[in-house]
Order: C-alpha cells, then sequence, then structure tokens
C-alpha cells in the first residue's frame, strides 16, 4: 500500500470526508490565526527577564511540538501554544508581583505539567470531561464563538475600552479599523460565494491590501533554535518545591485543564468530533499531547502550553483529521526563521476571520433546549460568562453551578454525576478564594 494512502487510512480521510489539500489549508489557516503568539509570548515573558530570542525559539517549539503530538497521537485538528494568560500570569502576577525568579516559576509550569500527565493517567481528567453536562456542550460552542469574535472585534478596532460603558464603538476612521473591515467583508463574500480556501484567501488578500496603503510593517530579525541554550533547562524545580508553591501550580493547572477541556468541548462540537454518546474518542490520548507540550515547554523556556481556540478557524476552513495540526505545527518551525514574514500579517487581517469563525460558531445555540429553564439558564451562563470575563474556565464555572443547583431545586439531584456536583463546590471555592485574594 502506498504511503500516502496509508495516512490517508490512520488519519480517517474517508470517514471524515476529507483530503490532503482541504487538511493543508486547514492547516494554514489556523496558524495564520494564531501566529501572533511568535510574537506576543515573546513580549510577555520578557518583561519577567527572559532573554527575548530564546523564548521566541521555545515559544515555536513547544508550539511544533505540542501541534505534531495532537496531530499524529490524538489525530485531532487542534493546534497548541503557550496560552495568553497564563504567560500573563506568569510574569506579572508571579515572577514581577511575588517577586520570584524565572526559574522558579519556570519549575512551577513544569510541575504543573507533570500533574497532568498524572492526572491523566490516574483517569482524572477524563472523569472530569465525562462529567460535564452534554447539554452544555452546544453552550460552551457558542460562547467560544462569542469569545472569539469578541477578540477579533478587539485586534480590529472595532470596539474599545470605556469608562462610562465598559466597551463602546471603535474608531471606524482609523486605517487599520478600515482595513479590518474590509477582510470581514471579504472574508463573508468567499465564503458565501462558497470559494475553497475563503479564510485563508481573506486573510492573504488583506494583507496584501494593508502592505499596498503601508499598513502592514515588515521588521527583519533574526532567530535560530540555538538562541534555546539561554532558557532551555534553566528551570528550578527544587526551588518551586522547596518554597511550596502550591497556590501557583494549582492557578496554573485549574486554569490549563478547564480552558483545555472547553477548547476541546468547543471545537470538537464544531467539527462534530463526538460520537452518539457524546463522547470523544481517543480522548487518552488529547489529554496526554497537552500534558506533554506543557512539560516540554517548561524544559524549552516558555510558560503553559494550551489548546488554541483559534483552531476553530482550521475547523471552519474544513480541517477534520490530525494533518490539519501537524500543519500548523510545521509552520511554527517555518515561522522560527521567516518570523518577520509571519509578523507582516497583521492583526486587521486576522481579526476578520475570528469574527467570521465567531459567528459559524453560533449554530450550535441551536441545540440549545431554550424552553427548559434547567438547561437555558446554565447554557446562557456559560455562552456569556466566558466573553465577558475573558475566560472558558468562568464560563464553565458559571454553567457548572448553575446546573447543579437548579438539578438540587428541582428533586434531580440523583441525575447528576456525583462528580458535577464536586466541581461545583470547587469552583465556588475558587471564587471565594479569588475574591477574598
Amino acid at each position: 500500500m502506498p504511503v500516502f494512502a496509508r495516512l490517508e487510512r490512520y488519519f480517517e480521510f474517508e470517514r471524515l470526508g476529507t483530503n490532503w489539500r482541504t487538511e493543508i489549508v486547514a492547516g494554514l489557516t489556523t496558524f495564520i490565526t494564531m501566529a501572533y503568539i511568535v510574537f506576543v509570548n515573546p513580549a510577555i515573558l520578557h518583561e519577567a527577564g527572559m532573554p527575548l530570542a530564546a523564548v521566541t525559539a521555545a515559544t515555536c517549539l513547544s508550539a511544533a511540538f505540542g501541534s505534531f503530538m495532537m496531530g499524529v497521537l490524538a489525530r485531532y485538528p487542534i493546534a497548541l501554544a503557550p496560552g495568553m494568560g497564563l504567560n500573563a500570569y506568569f510574569t506579572y502576577t508571579v515572577v514581577k508581583g511575588m517577586g520570584i525568579a524565572w526559574p522558579v516559576a519556570l519549575g512551577a509550569v513544569f510541575v504543573s505539567g507533570v500533574a497532568f500527565f498524572v492526572l491523566t493517567a490516574l483517569g482524572i481528567r477524563q472523569l472530569i470531561l465525562a462529567a460535564i453536562p452534554f447539554e452544555l456542550y452546544a453552550a460552551v460552542a457558542a460562547g467560544v464563538g462569542l469569545f472569539i469574535a469578541f477578540i477579533g472585534f478587539r485586534n480590529a478596532g472595532l470596539i474599545q475600552a470605556s469608562s462610562a460603558t465598559i466597551v463602546t464603538l471603535g474608531n471606524l476612521r482609523d486605517p487599520h479599523t478600515l482595513l479590518a473591515i474590509f477582510g470581514l467583508l471579504a472574508i463573508a463574500a468567499l465564503l458565501a460565494r462558497r470559494v475553497p480556501a475563503a479564510m485563508l484567501v481573506g486573510i492573504l488578500l488583506t494583507t496584501g491590501v494593508g502592505a499596498a496603503a503601508g499598513l502592514a510593517s515588515w521588521n527583519p530579525q533574526h532567530y535560530s533554535f540555538l538562541d534555546l541554550s539561554a532558557t532551555a533547562l534553566k528551570l528550578d524545580v527544587r526551588a518551586t518545591l522547596r518554597l511550596g508553591f502550591f497556590e501557583i501550580i494549582f492557578v496554573f493547572l485549574f486554569i490549563d485543564m478547564f480552558d483545555n477541556i472547553g477548547t476541546l468541548v468547543a471545537v470538537g462540537q464544531r467539527a462534530g468530533l463526538f460520537d452518539s454518546a457524546h463522547a470523544i474518542p481517543r480522548v487518552n490520548r488529547i489529554l496526554y499531547a497537552d500534558a506533554s507540550a506543557t512539560i516540554v515547554g517548561s524544559l524549552t523556556g516558555t510558560s503553559t502550553v494550551v489548546s488554541y481556540i483559534e483552531s476553530a478557524a482550521g475547523v471552519a476552513a474544513g480541517g477534520r483529521s490530525g494533518v490539519t495540526a501537524i500543519v500548523t505545527g510545521v509552520m511554527f518551525i517555518v515561522a522560527l526563521f521567516v518570523a518577520p514574514v509571519v509578523g507582516a500579517i497583521p492583526a486587521a487581517a486576522t481579526a476578520p476571520a475570528l469574527i467570521v469563525v465567531g459567528s459559524l460558531m453560533m449554530t450550535a445555540i441551536g441545540e440549545i433546549e431554550w424552553k427548559n429553564p434547567e438547561v437555558s439558564i446554565p447554557a446562557f451562563l456559560t455562552m456569556l460568562a466566558i466573553p465577558l470575563t475573558f475566560s472558558i474556565a468562568n464560563g464553565l464555572a458559571f454553567g457548572f453551578i448553575a446546573y447543579a443547583v437548579l438539578k438540587v431545586a428541582r428533586g434531580k439531584f440523583r441525575e447528576v454525576n456525583w462528580l458535577v456536583y464536586v466541581l461545583a463546590l470547587l469552583f465556588i471555592a475558587r471564587f471565594a478564594y479569588l475574591k477574598g485574594a
């Protein structure tokens, strides 16, 4: 049997209704929508005192490793990279706020990654995933869609912060905002005309227009894997354990676990990856992939590696198999050597893609039983909390707590998985702790 035929069989192309061209385009689309991390993550961790070039190399390497693991081992179209939010927590709370050296903070990331691996081996993470009421699956998918769209609106300049109304309309005369509006209409028109690779074509078209208008910058800068020597294996696990960093490790563990689960549910819902019993095939492999990626990330010199909600862009472009994630991983390797070219793609070109992906994910709300308050209220709280608190984990928390309370109020507490109550109590305790902090 030819090599390509074997690969198509391994990745189940026929069952998933996909092909090489679609998967490659989807992988490129996912990469372009999340390529900002190649520049943003190093910039944030650099403020913690970490060498910029080394963190750039670590970012690309850990993202490539995580995406390869997800694609080859788990065979899902989900890409991984150092997580936004967790990198900010690493720099501003742990290093700057607590005055802790970055090697010690990296040690905390490593310990959390090992804890992920152990929890997966013990089946605890799988139990948590299985405990999520399937009625909330659609709510998580829709909530992540709103989250992605909200980020897109912000990056496009269509909305901005306001002290009076929290958010307000952005400056529609700003050239970058006008470019984003052009990109949004272009992608929408291409999708409406069912143009193949509409998302990718729209991003590249918008980038081209931006370059012609002088809105896309190109700043050549050399990076290589040799730069890794400044951060690779520099973590100080002994100091982490000696200082008893339980609180820090717990935050890394908690946020990453539920953000990953939320992303998995959202992308899986959009791609139709769940079986008839609302279960996710090969879930163990998915969890091992992200745990391994976090460990590798800490060893190379970056904060926690997570599944990216931008993977939904690749799924929207037709990606269904692990080849999508593998292509994204390859692009992260390439990005290390052509980082200036990747950086030339302006936010105004990727922001419209995020808005369109968000709109496509809203189809999930049709699956919610809106006439049943036991389901609709937890679903609504989940959907709204994700974008408004800027956290998938918080959205899950609101949904879990409301779902548990309403089931108890209706006298149906025996119908609910016992772990739902445990998690609801943990979420309540977390909120109480955060308020007290």
